[in-house]
């Protein structure tokens, strides 16, 4: 190959990688939707839900309460209890909306026996596992 065309053909190249990653940095930084504002700079907060059970331990469908408070959740949002059944999350017939203060409270009856494990999801958010033993 032509020594001249060989240094024209490794110069391109040298181009072509130097200016991917202007190109791949470039569009992180401004929006397909002509804001002006990169979404690589802004992120909303995500909304938060917090669990509580009002006991450790309670007999096969003793009525107790797992409450809690959200932040970032519109008021009247509906959460929804769930509970650890062979490794995957079922949801439980047990729901109610938020309170204008951002609270909830569930009444809540368990009969499988042993250790079990509960969470709230509602609007995006996961509380924390809350962990109580059925006898």
């Amino acid at each position: 190959m032509n020594p001249a065309l060989t240094r024209a053909v490794t110069f391109g190249t040298g181009l072509l990688l130097c200016a991917a990653p202007l190109t791949a940095a470039h569009a992180l930084d401004t929006p397909s939707d002509g804001t002006g504002k990169g979404a690589a700079h802004e992120s909303a907060p995500r909304p938060t839900l917090n669990a509580k059970a009002t006991v450790k331990s309670v007999k096969a469908w003793q009525q107790f309460r797992v409450h809690g408070s959200s932040t970032r959740l519109r008021a009247g949002t509906r959460v929804t209890l769930q509970q650890l059944q062979h490794k995957k999350w079922v949801s439980l017939p047990i729901r109610m909306n938020t309170a204008r203060n951002h609270t909830y409270n569930l009444r809540v009856k368990l009969g499988l026996k042993g250790l079990n494990k509960v969470r709230v999801v509602g609007g995006g958010a996961v509380s924390n596992v809350v962990q109580l033993t059925v006898r």
